[in-house]
């Protein structure tokens, strides 16, 4: 069980909500994030709770819609997004472990782990974590392909955001995919 300050952190902050097992989730986000706490060590330089953050993601061929992805595509899409996973720690304020990206089924699992003497900056970094790989995932979305939830949906809301930035051309483009600009 973890101390009441880290509870009361993660009950207070908007996008978390505490499960049953006594870890917290992010169930709005379209990749839930799982956070599990362990209790306060004193490592000689006072007391650090330790945090595993733990968010899964669709491998691309679980989120294409009426077709297969050819096993090259899905092994090469992989690579690249486990390449560009590899900052995911930088951006704690903690001193976090490079994550642990690994390839289960269908799905891609990051482990990012880190402590913290400070509870509410924990859960800011912990937030992070799971944005960080949901942008990074959506990065890799390859275009060409029709997709089904929540890849529709997010590249949806990057159409969305890149219109409504003004940097979606004269009139309005479809985003960047449709306009010959970078994929989503």
């Amino acid at each position: 069980m973890t101390d009441e300050r880290v509870q009361r952190a993660f009950r207070e902050h908007p996008d978390f909500e505490e499960a049953d097992d006594g870890r917290f989730e992010t169930p709005e986000k379209p990749f839930p994030g799982v956070v599990s706490v362990t209790d306060a060590e004193d490592d000689g330089e006072g007391t650090s709770d330790a945090y595993s953050v733990e968010v899964r993601t669709p491998m691309l061929d679980a989120v294409v819609e009426g077709e297969e992805v050819a096993e090259v595509v899905e092994d090469g899409w992989f690579e690249t997004l486990e390449l560009r996973l590899e900052d995911a720690h930088t951006v704690t304020n903690a001193d976090a472990a490079p994550p642990d990206v690994e390839r289960e089924g269908d799905e891609v699992v990051v482990t990012v782990e880190f402590a913290s003497s400070d509870p509410e900056q924990a859960v800011e970094d912990a937030l992070a974590v799971v944005e960080y790989v949901e942008g990074t995932w959506v990065q890799g979305i390859i275009p060409g392909y029709d997709y089904r939830e929540p890849a529709a949906g997010l590249r949806e809301r990057a159409r969305q955001n890149y219109d409504e930035d003004g940097s979606g051309g004269p009139g309005g483009s479809d985003g960047p995919a449709e306009s010959g600009g970078a994929p989503l």
